[in-house]
């Protein structure tokens, strides 16, 4: 039997190219976000993008992040941690592709309801922040999703992702 699809950290920034603090609990506000993050204020750097772009949360998987340092190893370029990512929460024990195939669904993150919206292609901002090359090139098909938040709610790390809600459809 698969290991169920973990949060294995979370993370925000307060302002727009401020760094990602790691967080031992976060409250996400149905239609906004993560409370205390930047976009969720309205205040991240691609928050006035046209067309508009729900951007209320982004979920990356643990694996994607060591697929694409991996890439960056093998051409000796540095790598990128977990906050350096720029995604809001990090899953454990879910491929890049499982993840990125709830785009269109609604899932749950410690049993509040998001929807996944569409795939957060990787940009350049993480790599202009610290001065690191490549991150598009070896994020590519990694960078995660950006999902809707549709319930209101706290989670924490080892709370669960899941298609059901409390193992009902």
């Amino acid at each position: 039997m698969k290991p169920a699809a973990l949060i294995h950290s979370i993370y925000i920034a307060q302002a727009a190219g401020s760094p990602m603090q790691q967080m031992i609990q976060a409250v996400l506000r149905a239609g906004h976000g993560v409370q205390g993050d930047r976009y969720a204020h309205g205040i991240g750097t691609f928050s006035n993008t046209t067309p508009p772009k729900i951007r209320h949360i982004t979920l990356i998987t643990q694996t994607g992040i060591a697929l694409a340092n991996h890439l960056l190893e093998g051409n000796l370029n540095p790598q990128f941690t977990e906050a350096q990512t720029r995604r809001n929460i990090i899953i454990s024990e879910i491929s890049p592709q499982e993840l990125n195939d709830l785009i269109g669904k609604v899932f749950y993150l410690g049993g509040l309801a998001l929807k996944g919206i569409e795939l957060c292609a990787p940009c350049e901002r993480p790599a202009k922040l610290l001065k690191k090359i490549n991150f598009i090139s070896s994020f590519e098909g990694y960078g995660g999703i950006r999902a809707a938040v549709l319930d209101s709610g706290q989670i924490a790390p080892g709370d669960a992702l899941t298609l059901f809600h409390n193992g009902k459809s």
